[in-house]
């Protein structure tokens, strides 16, 4: 019976392999019928300009009712926080960009060139303001305390 399980496994690998290259084939359009672009990217740290490694680069097409299309592409960058893809059609395209530790990136671009590079600054999550946290600069009855015609801090 262990031979049937490996079989089937190893089908069901070969048969997700061929449909994750025939989806890539789908993305990638044929240079005969409409013009396409190669597209680089660097993802790099906003304060420091360090590259970002295993960043991921999402890409969707965007119609003219500026709607998003279904599906879509996610690339990852290497290293050095670079990645790239050619065959990206003219046209509108909707670029989000993720890290773990890093606020999200997004940007609709204008795809007009047969090749285009983009350096995305990803910034490092800011605190959230809230209204039921305490708050240093406020007194307890939630009133800020003017400034001190001396500049004395609050006491």
């Amino acid at each position: 019976m262990k031979h049937g399980c490996t079989f089937v496994s190893k089908a069901l690998g070969c048969l997700l392999m061929v449909l994750a290259l025939l989806s890539l084939a789908i993305a990638q359009h044929d240079k005969d019928e409409e013009p396409t672009a190669r597209l680089s990217f660097l993802v790099i740290k906003d304060d420091n300009g360090k590259p970002i490694r295993n960043a991921a680069v999402i890409m969707h097409s965007v119609g003219n009712s500026g709607k998003q299309a279904r599906g879509g592409m996610e690339l990852k960058t290497d290293g050095d926080g670079k990645t790239s893809f050619d065959g990206i059609p003219y046209g509108t395209l909707r670029v989000q960009v993720l890290a773990s530790g890093f606020q999200t990136f997004g940007e609709d671009y204008d795809v007009q060139r047969p090749a285009m590079s983009f350096t995305i600054k990803l910034k490092q999550p800011q605190n959230q303001y809230s209204l039921y946290g305490s708050h240093p600069d406020e007194k307890k009855d939630g009133a800020t305390p003017p400034p001190d015609p001396n500049g004395k801090p609050p006491q």
